[in-house]
Order: C-alpha cells, then structure tokens, then sequence
C-alpha cells in the first residue's frame, strides 16, 4: 500500500528516469479489477494521454500525481507502478500501460484496490485528493508539535485510540497503518492506547517518532513490505510488520504480535508496547 515514503519514492525516481518521455500508446483496463477506480471512463485515457510528454511527479501524501501538460494522471493506494527498459518482458495483466517513444513503459496493476485517475487540471474534485495538497506533510516545517498537538487535543478523539486518530479520517494524510506501526514502536506506545492517557512525554515522544520514522523511512527508499518503481523493496527494514511477525522483537526479545483490530490488523511487540 502506497503511503508517504513510497509516494515520495517513486515521485523521486519517475522524475529521474521518465521525465521528458512522449507517450505513444495507452492500453488501460486490459484486465479489468472491480476495485479499480479510474475517474470517467477509462476508455477515454487513450485521447488525453497521447502524444502527452511526462513532465513531472510530485507526491502528496499518499498519492503519485504525474503532470503531463494540461493533464495529471493521479495514482493511489494499492496500485503497483513499474517502470519497464525496452528489453524487458511486459506482464500480462495490468489496469493501464503506458508505452514511451523509447520503447519502454509504465505500468500500473492494483492489488485489493487503487485509483488511476486521469483528469483535466483542475477538474478532479475529490476530498481525499484535496486535503492531500492542502494538508502539510509530517516531514514539513509546517507540521510542527503546534499543528500536532491540536490533532491529538481534539476533544472528539480523546477516547479514541492512537491507531484511530492517527491513521483514519485523513488527520495526516498519507500516514496509514502500515508507517504507523514502526512510528508507535518507536515511541513505544501501544496501538490501542487512548489519546486522553498520555502523558506529556508521551505526546513529545509521539511527534518526534512520526517524523523521525517517516524521514528514516524516505531516506532508505520506503519500506521492505513495498516496491519501488523498478521492483526492488525498499531499503528501511520494517519493525514490525508481516516480515516480523512471530520473531522476537530485537530490543526485549519478547514476541511480535499481530492483531485484528478497527477491520484491519496490528502489530506490537507485548514487552515494549505496554497499553
């Protein structure tokens, strides 16, 4: 799942290695996903992006948002985004494939779900999309303990758990389960801690680790539960995760524990995350 490391990972390397690339030819929906979401009919995809030359990628949040002139082609959530030399074989199945005048491609496949939007500038009007760009980044001088401070302080959330508040409802967007489970490690707090027993430490401890982790996360290449745009898994060995799972944590030798939790799962270690 695309989250910020892995927006800003692959917003890196497309403007490293596809910018100034003409597209020649667009296949999109070859096979077709239930929960692909494409913005109008994807049918459509091949008249705008056309003879389109790849301008720039620029992450926001959780989302890679390719410019191409007037038009943005925007990709989110469980997409898979690999980039393919003209000497390699192209998979068989995929939700759009983007060929360049070089030869070589960009092709987009969705795991459980993903969005592959392509729209006019302008005219894409969704909320998740719009506070994405609005929203600061936790690894911007923006998101300082002030603007934390006031999410945590919410007296909405005060009985609500840290995984609650800190990963749904777009309160920092891009900030998903998957980066949460390092980021809570690391402040050694539990998932299902409420917001209203911390302690001020706590919350200081809390903030540092969201934008320690996360910077750690982008400085390696995100994580080694995802791929980058070229196949590779990401450089910054997760914590806890479906890789370590079962394993006895490395700082207390207790187990790592996997639990479903609010319809998904979690992850802590039962010394060091004491709730």
């Amino acid at each position: 799942m695309i989250e910020i490391p892995e927006a800003i990972t692959l917003s890196s390397q497309i403007n490293e290695n596809l910018r100034g690339k003409k597209i020649i030819k667009i296949i999109p929906n070859q096979s077709p996903h239930k929960f692909a979401w494409y913005y109008g009919d994807p049918s459509e995809y091949s008249s705008k992006l056309n003879d389109k030359t790849l301008e720039e990628a620029n992450a926001y949040a959780g989302l890679v948002e390719i410019n191409l002139g007037e038009i943005k082609l925007l990709l989110g959530y469980g997409i898979n985004l690999r980039y393919f030399d003209k000497e390699e074989k192209l998979p068989q199945k995929h939700q759009l494939l983007i060929h360049f005048c070089d030869s070589s491609a960009l092709v987009v496949s969705v795991q459980m779900y993903g969005g592959i939007w392509c729209f006019k500038d302008g005219e894409f009007d969704n909320i998740y999309y719009k506070l994405a760009k609005e929203k600061p980044s936790p690894l911007s001088k923006e998101f300082d303990f002030k603007y934390y401070e006031n999410i945590i302080s919410d007296e909405k959330v005060q009985k609500k758990s840290l995984k609650f508040v800190l990963a749904t409802e777009q309160r920092i967007p891009g900030l998903g389960n998957g980066v949460l489970q390092d980021i809570l490690f690391n402040a050694k707090l539990h998932p299902k801690r409420k917001i209203s027993t911390l302690y001020d430490e706590e919350k200081r401890k809390l903030y540092n680790s969201i934008r320690n982790t996360l910077d750690e996360m982008v400085t390696k290449g995100g994580r080694d539960t995802e791929k980058d745009l070229f196949g590779h898994t990401g450089g910054y060995a997760t914590k806890l995760s479906k890789n370590t799972v079962k394993a006895p944590c490395k700082i207390c030798g207790n187990n790592i524990i996997k639990e479903a939790y609010m319809g998904g799962s979690i992850y802590y270690c039962e010394g060091c995350q004491l709730k």
